[in-house]
């Protein structure tokens, strides 16, 4: 029973690395988060940034299946993530982008959106991002691409990895004004700046002190 509650954190106060457990568990809800989270982008028609902003204008532009652009796209960041920040982060990462290709392929088929304002798409959907991307980033792990290059200038140069992603982010979103109107673009972006924020907010190396 001691050996449970310590494994579970109870009572400790000291950083403490996460356990197999915790990571497995961390990486599988962030996914899920942000599986819905781009799923109530995508049921208003909008967009994100990153590699799932490139992602969602294959799809919308060509057709393109979503999730396997986004786990496409995602592919060259590997080598970044390998040599910067190591195998374990990289691995968790690749599972991680897998799991949400898959669960944002999967989402239609348990989960129908009849109606949603694309505010409310954007706002909901931007902070689901956000706390998906949270704890992925807490378990040493991203959704890959700009999350990446995030989290490594964050780590070398102290810049908040929430920053980076969203200048980042609205460069790809100001490409959407060649596949669709201006409206779109504009929650597109409010919803962008709301998960960025929020990443940016919480997401300080000087408050989480768990490896």
């Amino acid at each position: 029973m001691a050996q449970l509650i310590s494994a579970l954190g109870f009572g400790n106060t000291a950083a403490t690395r996460h356990t197999p457990i915790e990571d497995v568990q961390g990486v599988f809800s962030g996914s899920l988060v942000s599986a819905i989270g781009l799923y109530l982008l995508a049921s208003a028609g909008l967009l994100t940034g990153s590699t799932a902003g490139v992602a969602f204008l294959l799809h919308y532009a060509f057709g393109i299946n979503f999730g396997l652009a986004f786990f496409l796209l995602n592919l060259p960041f590997f080598y970044l993530s390998w040599k910067q920040l190591g195998m374990a982060f990289t691995t968790k990462t690749f599972i991680a982008i897998g799991l949400t290709s898959l669960l944002t392929t999967l989402q239609p088929k348990v989960m129908a959106i009849a109606a949603i304002h694309p505010a409310w798409a954007a706002l909901v959907g931007g902070l689901l991002l956000g706390y998906g991307l949270l704890a992925l980033y807490r378990h040493r792990a991203s959704l890959g691409g700009v999350g990446i290059l995030g989290i490594y200038v964050q780590e070398r140069f102290g810049i908040r990895a929430g920053l980076v992603q969203m200048g980042i982010d609205l460069c790809v979103l100001a490409t959407a004004f060649f596949v669709t109107t201006p409206p779109v673009i504009l929650y597109s972006v409010f919803g962008a700046v709301v998960m960025n924020l929020f990443i940016a907010i919480n997401h300080r190396s000087d408050r989480y002190v768990a490896l």
